[in-house]
């Protein structure tokens, strides 16, 4: 019985980590890991201060479904203007929450989704990023 309850409690530590969205520890070791998988790219450039990086944190990053996509088909990494996290010069936005869709190579695929996000937009926009990779792998591109 105490090996059974010591199992069950290791399950349910490991779903409840589950529920997060997986970030990179940073821009660099994201990109060679989104390399490494051949997966696109959600940078996310961010605020802690920002009201509407607040909402879409509180909000779009912790729907499941969303989670379940980033975590299933995604490389996520997400910078904090105001901890000097490390931007590439052509990721820089004036506004924030910016959310781009890189190439594992880190080259942008589209301009930047710009503000909080609702989770049904945003699945949305993750079917057509992961589409769009998914030919362009067809490709060879």
């Amino acid at each position: 019985m105490r090996n059974l309850l010591i199992w069950l409690m290791i399950f349910l530590g490991t779903a409840a980590f589950s529920s997060e969205i997986n970030w990179a520890k940073d821009f660099p070791a994201g990109i060679q890991e989104a390399a490494k998988q051949n997966k696109p790219v959600l940078f996310v450039f961010s605020r802690h201060s920002c009201k509407y990086c607040v909402i879409l944190d509180e909000t779009t990053f912790k729907d499941e479904r969303v989670i379940t996509a980033l975590n299933r088909d995604f490389v996520s990494i997400i910078s904090y203007s105001d901890e000097n996290d490390y931007t590439p010069r052509e990721l820089f936005t004036p506004g924030t929450p910016a959310l781009w869709f890189l190439l594992p190579s880190g080259q942008p695929m589209f301009q930047p989704l710009m503000g909080a996000v609702d989770a049904e937009n945003f699945l949305k926009a993750l079917a057509i990023v992961k589409e769009e990779f998914d030919s362009s792998k067809k490709q060879g591109k």
